[in-house]
């Protein structure tokens, strides 16, 4: 049974209980490119760099930004002086050296990077440097990112399976019931940034003793506990319980966090009936992602239906592709289907319930492919599992995920490094990411990213979908939150 917040402060203890879309498949931050193990864990583990609320990249257990050598190939990492892991022991490069070289071993957008890099060296007891085989523009940002983390760690507690989970930052990890909570507590070393506090960056306290992260699969069921006082926080609310959270105030306060991501749908390009490219030139031609996305979010303030990954006004924005995007020409998608050599083979289509968007989309996507001829297969799992089975390609031909929208292309979705669940990697790709990610200048990487994004649409590795908002809700005893893609409870107190 939870604690409730009354009873924990009638102990000396604060403590909140905030619900999760679900069980996390692991605490390992860097195994994981899932949004709620780097929401968890991201108060246990820290990275060198991180992101400021305008999506600056911003140092975090460096001292500063690195110096960069006028080639672009050679990044001289100064550490922090003073920084203690919650063994108590006080990081040194070693232990950052030793980090970075697990995370380019096992982390997907880590072996992205390690094809990059030429060598990783401590200079120093406090010094690190990259240097980089060719100039490579998403360094910093592949480095910042909480999913998939490169996270450092003490030299001593790294394993290809983590057994202990020991990190820096300003809670530590306590305790783990799987499918009832994970526990973590404040760590009093912990030794803060001294800037102010800005997006992930800056001063990150821990107000809090305790931080609850329960799973808790139903949406409905987080709701209900966003009400009635259960959860001081609840994930991803389907967006029609809107109107219920809104007469729930001042006790419940609803969060609406704009341009909070895109939902998107991989394709398995290595094996299976999509491994042939122009069956997912028909899958995209059938699909129509208005459709999608209005079954997913329903009410139009939640969701845009646009053919560009990156937003106007932004660097990247780019229209490239879009006669392609949300066609819903099932005739065309039939006779392309039928010269492609398509012969009835069941589409199999994963999805969860416990993002309930996902699966209502599914449910479109698999309507629209039978008009169009395609035989499919609805496969409903638990987020755990489906990220599992994604790891294996004898098991799915689509899956349904989302992604936080970030600044930088490389670093979302995962299907742009190498590795990924999808596992595009075409002679194409490689030479179009390897003009983009060599150039620094930001005007040239625009123009770049077009052909990449067109590059998407014609070879349909996955489809984006469009943009959405997302709803959470937090009760008005959570004070000094702020909307994040990834929830973040350091710098909150209880009131």
């Amino acid at each position: 049974m939870l604690l409730g917040a009354g009873a924990a402060r009638a102990q000396g203890v604060s403590a909140v209980n905030l619900a999760m879309v679900a069980e996390p498949q692991s605490l390992d931050p860097m195994l994981s490119s899932s949004d709620l193990v780097a929401t968890i864990m991201q108060h246990v583990y820290e990275p060198l760099y991180t992101f400021d609320s305008r999506w600056n990249v911003a140092p975090m257990l460096a001292q500063d930004l690195p110096k960069v050598s006028k080639d672009g190939l050679s990044y001289t990492i100064t550490l922090r002086k003073g920084v203690r892991f919650h063994n108590e022991r006080e990081m040194n490069s070693g232990d950052v050296v030793a980090s970075l070289q697990r995370w380019m071993e096992l982390a997907a957008r880590g072996k992205a990077v390690a094809k990059e890099v030429a060598s990783l060296t401590a200079t120093g007891p406090l010094t690190v440097e990259i240097r980089l085989k060719a100039a490579y523009a998403p360094l910093l940002a592949q480095l910042a990112l909480p999913g998939a983390m490169a996270a450092i760690m003490p030299k001593e507690s790294l394993a290809p399976q983590l057994k202990e989970f020991i990190g820096t930052g300003p809670y530590r990890f306590k305790e783990r019931r799987p499918d009832q909570f994970t526990v973590l507590t404040k760590f009093a070393g912990y030794v803060a940034r001294t800037e102010a506090a800005d997006g992930y960056a800056g001063r990150r306290q821990a107000l809090i003793d305790e931080l609850r992260f329960v799973p808790v699969p139903n949406a409905n069921t987080r709701v209900e506990g966003a009400l009635s006082g259960q959860f001081h926080f609840s994930d991803l609310l389907p967006v029609e319980a809107m109107g219920r959270l809104e007469k729930g105030a001042p006790a419940v306060q609803a969060i609406l966090t704009p341009n909070f991501g895109f939902p998107y749908v991989v394709f398995n390009t290595r094996e299976g009936v999509l491994a042939s490219q122009a069956l997912r030139r028909a899958v995209q031609t059938a699909a129509g992602s208005g459709e999608m996305l209005a079954a997913g979010f329903g009410d139009g303030r939640f969701f845009a239906v646009e053919p560009n990954f990156f937003p106007k006004g932004t660097p990247y924005f780019s229209t490239a592709g879009a006669t392609l995007y949300n066609e819903r020409n099932p005739q065309l998608a039939r006779d392309q289907a039928a010269k492609a050599g398509y012969n009835g083979q069941p589409i199999r289509i994963m999805a969860s319930r416990q993002y309930e968007f996902h699966y209502n989309m599914a449910l479109v996507l698999a309507e629209q492919l039978k008009k169009a001829g395609f035989k499919t297969e609805l496969v409903v799992v638990d987020w755990a599992t489906l990220v599992q089975r994604r790891n294996d390609p004898k098991l799915w031909d689509v899956y349904f995920t989302h992604s936080g929208l970030f600044p930088e292309p490389m670093v979302s979705p995962p299907q742009m490094g190498d590795d990924a669940p999808g596992w595009w990697d075409t002679p194409a790709k490689r030479q179009h990411l390897a003009a983009f990610n060599q150039e620094a200048d930001l005007n040239k990487r625009a123009a770049l990213w077009g052909r990449v994004q067109q590059l998407v649409y014609d070879e349909v590795p996955f489809m984006e979908l469009g943009k959405f908002n997302a709803l959470s809700a937090r009760s008005s005893k959570l004070q000094g939150y702020v909307p994040l893609v990834w929830p973040f409870f350091c710098n909150v107190r209880l009131g």
